[in-house]
C-alpha cells in the first residue's frame, strides 16, 4: 500500500545542554582521528526510529514532546561535543570540532499524514518516503554541524525520531549509544542525570594511536560532503529472521560442512554470521553478478581489537573492515549458504592476526 507522506513542519528550535558548573564556558575543541577523517566526505548518516503510542496528537504535543525535549537537554549534558561544529583551521593539518556549553542542536518538530504502520512495518516502501522524516545537516567547505534531529508525530498511533549525523564524528555504535542514553533519561523522567557506564561516552582521543601516519594520508582539506542522489524506484524492505529460522539455518550449514569434511577450522555460526551469509547469497542471486569471485565487505567495531584496546564506551569512529571472498559458482550453488558462512567466518577470524588490515 502506498503512503502519501506529507510532512508539515511545526517548529524548528535549538536545544541546549543542561548547564553544568563542571563544564567550562570557554570554547573547547575536540580533535578527530584517522578513523574519523576516513569518513569526512561521506554523506551524513540518516536513521529513523519508530515508536508506537496510543496517544492522540494533542496529547503527544502536550505530554510526550516536552518530555523528549527535556530529556534531550539532559542527554546533551553528557554528549556536549554533539552540539559542536566541524571547522578546519588554517594552521591545522586536520579538522576539529569546536563547541561551548552554550551551543545547541537543531530539533525539528513535524507532523505527518502518512500511514505509520506502512512506514514502520515489514513492507516494501519507496526510499523517498522516508526522506521527509530526517532533518537536513547543511555542510559547506568551511564548516559543518555534527548533529540534527527531527521528531515527527503521526495521527493517533505513534511518532518517529529522525537523526542525521556527520559520519566523521560518530559510527553506528556511538550513534546508538546516544539514542539509548536519550531513551534512558527520558524513561527516568524528571531531572535524572545518571547514566550507566556503557552509556556514558568517553571522548578521550589519546586512546587512538596512529603509528602509520594515516591522518595525513586520509586528509583532503575539505569539509564539503559528497551529495548522493537516491535512484528512482529504490525501495526498502524489512525481513524478519526469527531465532527459530536462524537455528534451522545454522543446523543446515553445520550438516553441509560436516558432510563435506570442511570443518578443519571451526566455523563460528553466530546470528550475525548466519544473517550475513543468507543475505549475501540472496543478493548474489538477485543481482546476477558475473564476476568469478564475489566479495562481501563487513564493517567491524575495532574497539576491542586494537592494541592496546579502546574502551567500549569510546565515542567516535572506530571501525575496520573484513572482506569475505567466495567463488560465484559455489555461492550460487545448492550449498551456497554454507560457502558464504565459511567465508565470512574465515574473514572475521583473520582480524585476529591483522590480515584484513594488511589488505
Amino acid at each position: 500500500m502506498a503512503s502519501n507522506n506529507s510532512v508539515k513542519i511545526l517548529e524548528v528550535c535549538r536545544v541546549t545542554p543542561l548547564p553544568s558548573s563542571l563544564v567550562s564556558a570557554t570554547p573547547s575543541s575536540l580533535p578527530v582521528t584517522f578513523f574519523d577523517i576516513l569518513w569526512l566526505r561521506f554523506p551524513p548518516v540518516e536513521r529513523v526510529f519508530f515508536y508506537e503510542t496510543s496517544s492522540p496528537n494533542t496529547s503527544f504535543m502536550d505530554s510526550i514532546l516536552p518530555k523528549l525535549k527535556h530529556s534531550l537537554t539532559l542527554t546533551l549534558h553528557h554528549f556536549l561535543p554533539l552540539t559542536g561544529t566541524f571547522t578546519w583551521p588554517q594552521d591545522s593539518l586536520k579538522p576539529i570540532i569546536n563547541y561551548t556549553q552554550n551551543d545547541s542542536v537543531s530539533l525539528t518538530v513535524a507532523e505527518s499524514n502518512a500511514n505509520f504502520y506502512h512506514l514502520s512495518g515489514n513492507n516494501f516502501v519507496e526510499a523517498v518516503e522516508y526522506h521527509p522524516l530526517v532533518p537536513d545537516l547543511p555542510t559547506s567547505h568551511e564548516k559543518a554541524p555534527v548533529l540534527s534531529l527531527q521528531v515527527t508525530a503521526f495521527s493517533n498511533c505513534g511518532f518517529c525520531i529522525g537523526i542525521t549525523a556527520h559520519h566523521a564524528f560518530l559510527d553506528g555504535k556511538s550513534s546508538t549509544m546516544f539514542m539509548k542514553a536519550w531513551a534512558h533519561l527520558c524513561k527516568l523522567g524528571g531531572n535524572a542525570l545518571s547514566l550507566v557506564p556503557e552509556l556514558t561516552p568517553s571522548f578521550d582521543r589519546l586512546v587512538i594511536k596512529d603509528p602509520a601516519g594515516l591522518e595525513s594520508i586520509y586528509s583532503n582539506g575539505c569539509l564539503k560532503v559528497w551529495e548522493l542522489k537516491t535512484p528512482p524506484g529504490v525501495v526498502r524492505g524489512a525481513f524478519d529472521l526469527t531465532r527459530t529460522k536462524l537455528e534451522k539455518l545454522g543446523q543446515l550449514i553445520t550438516s553441509i560442512l560436516e558432510e563435506n569434511n570442511e570443518q578443519e577450522q571451526p566455523v563460528h555460526l553466530s546470528r550475525l554470521t548466519l544473517t550475513f551469509a543468507y543475505t549475501w547469497v540472496c543478493l548474489a542471486k538477485v543481482e546476477a553478478v558475473k564476476d568469478n569471485k564475489l566479495h562481501l565487505g563487513i564493517n567491524v567495531d575495532a574497539r576491542s581489537r586494537l592494541e592496546p584496546s579502546v574502551p567500549g564506551n569510546y565515542f567516535g569512529n572506530c571501525l575496520t573492515a573484513c572482506i569475505a571472498i567466495a567463488e560465484r559458482n559455489e555461492l550460487l550453488g545448492e550449498k551456497g549458504v554454507a560457502v558464504a558462512a565459511k567465508a565470512i567466518s574465515e574473514a572475521i577470524r583473520n582480524l585476529d592476526d591483522g590480515e584484513s588490515q594488511r589488505r
